[in-house]
C-alpha cells in the first residue's frame, strides 16, 4: 500500500463451519503484531496451517526483514545482506519463497533448514520469487542476459525460462511468473509482440493467452489446484475487474461499488477469490464466494476498529491474510 502510516498485517478466520457466504457469517481478526524493534508488518502468504509470511520492519531505520508466523510466534528470518526481504508464498511444509536485496540488487530465495537461500537468475544478476508449490517448485520473474525480465519456474534446483508471449525488446517489465499449483502448472503475466500485456498459463513447456473481459490487458497473480485462476482483465469500456477463469472460461466477478478496480490477488481450491477493491479513492479487501463479491469490513464485528485494505491469500479452511488499518496504523492481520 503507498500509504505513510505504520503497516500491519491480519489474519481472520470465519466463525461457525458454514463454507458458503452469506450475511450471517463474520470473521475475526488476529493481529499478528511485528519483529521485535520494528513498527510495521505486511502478510501475503498464508499455508493450510494458517502460517503466515511478509515483511516485518521499521520505518525510522527503513529496513524490513522476511518473517514466518507460526503456532503464535513471529519469526525473522531477515534478507540476504541487504535492507528489504519480502515472503510471498509459503508451502504447506513451511517452506518459504520470495525475494530480497544483498546490498546491490534483487535477489529471488527459497528457505532451506529456516535461512534463507539465493535461487539464482536467468544470466541477468537479479530476481525475484512471488510464488511456491507443495514440491518446493518457485516462479517468479527473472533478468535473462540480454537484460530482459522474463517469468521462470525454479524446479529440481535449476531455474527454467518460460519465455514470453511475444514481447519484443524494451517491453518486458511485466513479464512475470505469480502463482503456481501443485502439478507444477503457472499462471502470469507477459507482453505479446504487439506491445498488450495478457495473464497466461504455462503448462508442460507451452504458454497460453488467457485472454481479457472484452478490453485490452489482462494480468494473472493466482492459479489452484483445479488450475482456476484468479486476476485482472479490462472490460470493454476500459474497467478492469476481478476475474476467475474456469475451463478457459473467464468469469467477471464485478465491483463493490459502480464503479472502481478490483484485482483477485489469491484463490482457494473451492474457487473463492480474495483481493482488493478500490472506489471514491479508498482501498477495501474483498471475498467472493457464492456468486457474490463482499466487503470484508462488511464481515467483521461491529467496532472492532479495523478497515481492512487488502487480502493477499486464503487457504483451504477460508483463512485470509492481508493487510488493514487500525488507529491510523497499517497491520498486517490474519
Amino acid at each position: 500500500m503507498k500509504s505513510p502510516a505504520t503497516r500491519w498485517f491480519f489474519l481472520i478466520a470465519l466463525l461457525g463451519a458454514a463454507s458458503s457466504l452469506c450475511a450471517a457469517q463474520t470473521y475475526t481478526i488476529t493481529d499478528l503484531g511485528t519483529v521485535s524493534g520494528d513498527n510495521y508488518s505486511v502478510g501475503r502468504g498464508i499455508n493450510f496451517t494458517g502460517a503466515v509470511t511478509g515483511s516485518a520492519g521499521s520505518n525510522t531505520t527503513n529496513v524490513s526483514g522476511v518473517f514466518l508466523y507460526s503456532a503464535g510466534k513471529m519469526t525473522s528470518l531477515g534478507t540476504l545482506g541487504g535492507k528489504v526481504g519480502i515472503g510471498n508464498g509459503i508451502n504447506s511444509s513451511g517452506q518459504l519463497a520470495g525475494y530480497a536485496t544483498n546490498a546491490t540488487t534483487y535477489r529471488a530465495f527459497v528457505t532451506v533448514d529456516g535461512k534463507l537461500a539465493d535461487i539464482g537468475d536467468l544470466g541477468g544478476g537479479s530476481a525475484v520469487a512471488y510464488g511456491i508449490n507443495d514440491a518446493g517448485q518457485v516462479v517468479g520473474s527473472a533478468v535473462t542476459g540480454d537484460g530482459s525480465n522474463h517469468p521462470f519456474l525454479y524446479s529440481d534446483g535449476k531455474m527454467i525460462d518460460l519465455g514470453t508471449l511475444g514481447s519484443p525488446n524494451g517491453v518486458d517489465w511485466w513479464n512475470s511468473a505469480q502463482g503456481v499449483n501443485n502439478a507444477g502448472v503457472v499462471t502470469g503475466t507477459s507482453y505479446d509482440v504487439n506491445g498488450n500485456f495478457f495473464g497466461f498459463i504455462w503448462r508442460n513447456g507451452v504458454m497460453t493467452k488467457l485472454g481479457t473481459l472484452g478490453g485490452s490487458w489482462s494480468e494473472g497473480y493466482a492459479i489452484n489446484n483445479k488450475n482456476q485462476v484468479a486476476g485482472l482483465a479490462y472490460t470493454e469500456n476500459g474497467s478492469a475487474h476481478a476475474f476467475r477463469l474456469t475451463n478457459g472460461k473467464m468469469l467477471d466477478l464485478g465491483v463493490l461499488q459502480k464503479s472502481g478496480t478490483t484485482w483477485g490477488f489469491a484463490i482457494n481450491d473451492s474457487g473463492v477469490v480474495v483481493g482488493q477493491a478500490t472506489f471514491n479513492n479508498t482501498y477495501h479487501a474483498f471475498i467472493y464466494s457464492g456468486g457474490k463479491m463482499k466487503d470484508l469490513n462488511k464481515l467483521i464485528l461491529a467496532g472492532s476498529g479495523w478497515t481492512l485494505l487488502e487480502a493477499n491469500g486464503i487457504n483451504n479452511s477460508g483463512q485470509i491474510v492481508g493487510t488493514g488499518l487500525r488507529n491510523g496504523n497499517e497491520h498486517a492481520i490474519c
